[in-house]
C-alpha cells in the first residue's frame, strides 16, 4: 500500500510539473513578439558577457599561456594569490580603500547634487545638468588633473600653494606615496558625477507634485522628511541603478590611474586589482592566473552589489 501511494504521489508531481511548463510555454508563445525584440540584445549579452565569464572561471583552475593547451591545476592559482602573492594583497587593500571612499561618497554626491539642481528653474537646471554630466562623457577629462597636480612649480596646485606661502618647494603629488592616493580619490570623486547623477535627475523629474502635497497634508513638515518618505521611495529603481554604476566604477578604476601615475605606480602605492589583472593578462600572458584574479574581482563586485541591494530595500520602508 505504501509503495502504491508513493507511486501515485510521484505521478501527481510529474503531472503538476508538466502542467506548469505547459502553462509557461503557452505564456511564452503569447509574448513571442516581446521575446523577438529582446533576442538580439540577449544574444549579444550571452555571447560577449555570459560566455566569457564562464570561460574565465573555468580557466582560473588552469595554467594557460595562450600557446600551449590549458593544464588543469585545481585551486593552485587561488592558493598562490592569497598565500604567496603579497602584491595581490596590496592591490586588494588599495582597491577596497578607493571603493570604500569614492563609492559611497560619489553616490551621495550624485544624489545630493541631483536633488539640489532639480529644485532650480528649468533652464538653469538644464545648464547645470550638462555641466555636471559633461566630464563623464569626455573620455580624457581626467588629464586636466595632470596639470593641476603637476610636480613642478608651474603646476596649478603647487603654484597657488607657493604663492600663498604654504609651500616652499614643489610637491610631487603623483610621485610621492603619501600624496598619490588622496589626489587620486579627488579625481575619482570628480569623475563619479556621471551616469548615476543623470539617472537621479530623471527619477526626480518623474515624481509628481501631488505626492508632496499629499505628504504635507499627512504631516510631513520639512524637506528632509519629503526626501526620506516620498522622494527616495519613488526612486528605488534609479537608486539601484546608481549603486550598481558606482560600485562598478569604483572597483574598475585602472586606466585613469595608470594615465595619471604610471604603471606600476611608485612603490605600488596605487596598485589595484585591475592593475594586477592587466599585469598578468596583458603583459605576462599568464591567462589562468589572470582569470583567477578576474574571478575574485567578479565575486567582490557581486557581493558588494548584494549588500547595497539589501540596504536600499530599507529606504522608505
Amino acid at each position: 500500500m505504501t509503495t502504491t501511494n508513493q507511486t501515485a504521489k510521484q505521478s501527481t508531481a510529474w503531472k503538476n510539473i508538466r502542467k506548469y511548463w505547459a502553462y509557461k510555454w503557452k505564456e511564452a508563445k503569447k509574448a513571442r513578439t516581446y521575446y523577438a525584440f529582446v533576442l538580439p540584445y540577449a544574444l549579444i549579452f550571452v555571447t560577449f558577457t555570459v560566455i566569457p565569464v564562464i570561460f574565465s572561471v573555468a580557466l582560473s583552475f588552469t595554467t594557460f599561456n595562450m600557446i600551449q593547451s590549458p593544464k588543469f591545476i585545481f585551486i593552485d592559482n587561488y592558493y598562490q594569490l592569497f598565500m604567496m602573492d603579497d602584491l595581490f594583497l596590496t592591490a586588494v587593500k588599495n582597491t577596497f580603500l578607493i571603493s570604500a571612499i569614492t563609492g559611497p561618497a560619489g553616490y551621495l554626491m550624485c544624489l545630493m547634487f541631483a536633488w539640489l539642481i532639480n529644485e532650480m528653474p528649468p533652464k538653469f537646471r538644464a545648464v547645470l545638468t550638462l555641466m555636471f554630466y559633461a566630464p563623464s562623457i569626455s573620455g580624457q577629462a581626467y588629464t586636466m588633473f595632470g596639470f593641476i597636480f603637476s610636480g613642478d612649480e608651474y603646476g596649478v596646485l603647487n603654484s597657488l600653494l607657493m604663492d600663498w606661502g604654504v609651500l616652499t618647494s614643489p610637491v610631487q603629488w603623483f610621485k610621492s606615496e603619501a600624496t598619490i592616493m588622496p589626489c587620486l580619490i579627488v579625481v575619482i570623486l570628480w569623475l563619479s558625477i556621471g551616469t548615476s547623477f543623470l539617472s537621479f535627475i530623471g527619477g526626480l523629474q518623474g515624481i509628481g507634485r501631488d505626492q508632496y502635497e499629499a505628504g504635507a497634508i499627512d504631516g510631513i513638515k520639512n524637506r528632509w522628511q519629503e526626501l526620506w518618505y516620498i522622494t527616495l521611495p519613488n526612486m528605488k529603481n534609479q537608486l539601484m541603478f546608481g549603486a550598481v554604476m558606482s560600485i562598478t566604477g569604483s572597483f574598475g578604476m585602472g586606466a585613469m590611474i595608470t594615465a595619471l601615475v604610471g604603471f606600476p605606480s611608485p612603490n605600488y602605492a596605487a596598485h589595484t586589482i585591475v592593475h594586477h589583472l592587466e599585469d598578468y593578462g596583458n603583459i605576462r600572458f599568464e591567462m589562468g592566473y589572470a582569470s583567477a584574479i578576474a574571478t575574485i574581482l567578479f565575486i567582490i563586485m557581486v557581493g558588494a552589489n548584494k549588500i547595497v541591494q539589501k540596504l536600499l530595500r530599507k529606504v522608505g520602508a
